[in-house]
């Protein structure tokens, strides 16, 4: 049977029951049970999960980054979910790749600027450019590893930007890069 637009039911059907399926993925949190039991439950996602997710960004991406799970807490959840987004992984890549434009062409940083430690991200080239080619590969990747990247792009004290940071910019690259292996399991172990 046809619509009057020339869809047939089925088709119409279909393109319904694929709306429905991205709503519930895309409007669905899932963590940890509070009643103590460590099932997994799971609720609508709330324009407040969001807005406290991005508001607490940065602390909720060095939890995710030290290898809190995603599903341990629901703005946790509500972060990762962001992150693993492929438009929130695109944007970081570019944020990644800009900072070597920047790096190797920009003047140095002026007054009231936070300065970058050229040598040591030109130094860390290859570092780079493989982290902003795990952030862009198809395959889903952990959200702790989406979040090392941003927490090492967004820290001033990290190593971008600290001298004295605790880890050298290479090894903190190739921690991240570790995990945004596909292969390596997307879920923290306990």
């Amino acid at each position: 049977m046809r619509s009057s637009c020339g869809i047939s039911a089925a088709s119409e059907a279909r393109q319904a029951q694929r709306a429905a399926a991205w709503r519930l993925r895309h409007n669905t949190l899932v963590f940890v049970d509070g009643n103590g039991s460590g099932q997994l439950g799971w609720r609508p996602r709330r324009i407040t999960d969001r807005a406290l997710a991005h508001a607490l960004s940065f602390r909720l991406d060095r939890r995710l980054a030290a290898g809190r799970s995603p599903e341990s807490d629901r703005l946790l959840a509500a972060r990762a979910q962001h992150l693993v987004s492929p438009a929130a992984r695109r944007a970081l890549a570019d944020d990644w790749e800009y900072l070597l434009r920047v790096v190797k062409h920009a003047p140095a940083p002026t007054l009231g600027r936070m300065a970058l430690r050229r040598d040591q991200i030109a130094g860390a080239e290859p570092e780079v450019r493989k982290i902003a080619a795990c952030l862009r590969t198809p395959l889903p990747v952990a959200a702790g590893g989406v979040a090392a990247a941003n927490v090492l792009l967004t820290d001033g004290a990290g190593p971008l930007h600290n001298p004295r940071a605790e880890i050298p910019l290479r090894d903190a690259l190739n921690l991240a890069i570790a995990q945004l292996d596909p292969s390596v399991s997307l879920f923290a172990s306990p």
